[in-house]
């Protein structure tokens, strides 16, 4: 805390994990995040905790399972086909109201795609992922600096309601370097209380089961009611956002992660030449910000979302305004980055009217 660092975005989201407690890892190479595991197998047990390369992904999320069972914070990553494998692991944990961290540094896709980076993963990330009816908390980082500062309240958030939680970054964030601070100082483990549901040794005392599922049908029902309560307290209390400039915009620019990075770009670009742009920048993807589109959108008549996927992310800004403004998209998949005089040059055709050049609008 309060020193300053130069690292790369996946080792820096690697410390960050230990910095907030993190004592065992397990997981499987493929970029563009395997500078995340390379960071632990050495840095791990340097700080008293258990670093396992899996022999896959599916086992990798399994380990997760068990070690969670145990009350330890643990941690996966992988990247876009490798998240795909840990699904039936993940809906396993989120059932089991298991509180693990996993992060994905998104890749091209779909399929094998490529290694350059995209956010083609948002409604995998935002909409459970595997098979049921689940959620998991998901915080979408702009910097390396949120990348080492948004595991910690990733575990604190997984804690407080015993759900999974997700860094959804992509091979932008996880390859670039740039300083940063660590805005709280290294917590040690064993200053942590052992939550009265993870398992034990039992030594005579009342026995512990941590399980996820309920083969009683009325009984899986009140299951998911009770994990129903649970995600609507999340969405209560756990929203964040950062709005920028929104006080007098005639246009709103939505985008999460590196593409809001690019759009502060055109913010700044395009103020300068006096265009009343602002911009909203969802940092909890789930729970989405949704009240602060739905209350822009009484007076702002015009938004722009700019995603690099083919239009995931714009899903939740139409469901938010529910057609009380109009929505544009700006999209480029499968690697292919904006920048911000593209986005600024979009901008200014929304707001002449000249839709000539624009993409469809969703």
């Amino acid at each position: 805390m309060g020193e300053k660092l130069f690292m790369k975005g996946n080792e820096a989201l690697a410390e960050g994990a230990i910095r907030a407690g993190c004592r065992f890892f397990a997981g499987y190479p493929i970029t563009p995040q395997n500078e995340v595991p390379e960071y632990m197998s050495w840095r791990l047990p340097e700080a008293g905790g258990t670093f396992i390369q899996a022999e896959s992904e599916v086992s990798a999320i399994n380990m997760l399972y068990g070690a969670s069972a145990t009350g330890t914070r643990t941690m996966t990553s992988s990247s876009s086909p490798g998240i795909s494998l840990k699904q039936e692991g993940i809906s396993y944990c989120a059932s089991a109201e298991l509180p693990i961290f996993f992060a994905n540094v998104v890749r091209g896709g779909p399929g094998l795609g490529n290694i350059a980076p995209s956010q083609g993963d948002y409604f995998q990330s935002t909409r459970g992922g595997g098979h049921g009816d689940y959620r998991v908390i998901v915080m979408a980082p702009k910097s390396v600096a949120e990348m080492a500062n948004f595991p910690r309240l990733c575990y604190e958030m997984a804690f407080k309601y015993r759900i999974p939680a997700m860094i959804l970054a992509d091979g932008i964030l996880g390859q670039m370097m740039e300083p940063l601070e660590f805005d709280f100082e290294p917590i040690d483990p064993a200053t942590f209380e052992l939550p009265k549901w993870a398992l034990r040794g039992s030594g005579g005392a009342e026995r512990r089961r941590v399980n996820s599922y309920d083969l009683r049908p009325s009984y899986m029902e009140k299951w998911n009611f009770r994990l129903e309560a649970k995600y609507q307290e999340i969405a209560a209390n756990e929203i964040r956002y950062e709005a920028t400039q929104i006080e007098d915009a005639d246009i709103v620019l939505a985008a999460y992660g590196t593409s809001a990075r690019i759009c502060e770009s055109a913010l700044m670009l395009g103020r300068r030449e006096g265009l009343k742009i602002g911009l909203v920048r969802p940092i909890t993807v789930w729970p989405f910000p949704t009240q602060i589109f739905k209350d822009l959108s009484k007076r702002v008549k015009k938004f722009l979302v700019v995603e690099m996927s083919l239009g995931q992310f714009v899903e939740d800004v139409q469901l938010s305004i529910n057609g009380k403004a109009e929505i544009y998209l700006h999209k480029r998949p499968a690697g292919a980055i904006p920048t911000g005089e593209e986005v600024l040059e979009i901008t200014k055709k929304i707001l002449s009217g000249d839709q000539t050049k624009l993409h469809s609008k969703p």
